[in-house]
């Protein structure tokens, strides 16, 4: 029994530094960037839809033999192209709400993909979870999800970010402060933890860097 309270812990531990590897390394990571995985033909599809969507509402609601005489919105009655307008605007507003789910999901696939996760269980989990708690399933995925893989600092061979050691030339991948102990990264020049200087610490597994 008291190995599994050690192993929850473990666990934990392990995710939290995950955590923190994955927003030291993706913290110039742009919304735009991010938006690019998700497939042009989605993006295209959604487009297509909310283009027919806002023409049949536009037809219908200017068509009497379609509806009972009466135009939508009614507050603007009397100013038929006005009412066709503002019809296209709700449709805007809701095709927004719509197309901001959609991209999500198919951004949630992709970005699972590639970081090594399973992408097929991910998008069910927040399609399923999205109708009665909203957000909440990507908001399990953004604290879940896993650091992409990245280039090893001495060989450039693709790593995991859980890799210790590069598997092909035995890099440490997660170096250490020589003073404080602290886990720090190959691009730091400086502890975040202590300031020790690192670019004068070779041989603690921190890659010594140049002056500049």
């Amino acid at each position: 029994m008291t190995e599994y309270p050690q192993r929850v812990s473990d666990s934990w531990n392990e995710r939290k530094r995950l955590i923190r590897f994955r927003r030291k390394r993706e913290k110039g990571l742009h919304l735009w960037q991010e938006f690019k995985i998700v497939p042009r033909w989605l993006v295209g599809t959604v487009l297509v839809l909310y283009l027919i969507a806002v023409a049949i509402a536009v037809i219908v609601n200017s068509n009497p033999a379609l509806h009972d005489g009466e135009m939508f919105p009614p507050e603007l009655r009397g100013h038929p192209v006005a009412q066709s307008f503002g019809l296209a605007g709700i449709v805007t507003l809701a095709s927004l709400f719509f197309a901001a789910f959609i991209f999500l999901v198919g951004y949630v696939n992709r970005d699972a993909k590639r970081r090594g996760m399973n992408s097929g269980l991910w998008t069910f989990l927040v399609i399923v979870l999205s109708p009665a708690y909203f957000a909440i399933g990507f908001i399990i995925y953004f604290l879940m999800r896993q650091p992409l893989p990245y280039n090893c600092p001495q060989c450039a061979s693709t790593v995991d970010a859980r890799y210790n050691f590069c598997p092909n030339c035995q890099c440490n991948l997660h170096p250490s402060c020589p003073q404080c102990k602290q886990e720090v990264v190959e691009s730091d020049k400086y502890c975040p933890y202590c300031a020790q200087d690192l670019r004068k610490a070779p041989e603690s597994g921190v890659p010594a860097l140049g002056p500049g």
